[in-house]
């Protein structure tokens, strides 16, 4: 789901080699930590979090079918 996740922000961003993601495992759950250049934070989390909404509602899907509880950060 991270290599979703980085594929979907370097689409978005200007500075697509700043783009990190980590994930840690849990055993319900998966924590994704986006990390975008701070002037693509706006690209990422979109008007009135939009954007990020969607990435996360695209993980969730993806979640759903493993049986997992997917938690995205977006820190800069």
């Amino acid at each position: 789901m991270g290599e979703i996740v980085a594929y979907i922000a370097k689409s978005l961003v200007d500075n697509p080699e700043a783009v990190e993601v980590s994930e840690t495992f849990g055993q319900q759950s998966i924590i994704i930590e986006l990390k975008v250049a701070p002037e693509d934070m706006g690209k990422v989390i979109g008007k009135q979090g939009r954007i990020a909404k969607a990435i996360r509602t695209v993980v969730r899907a993806i979640a759903t079918k493993e049986n997992k509880k997917v938690i995205i950060e977006i820190i800069d």
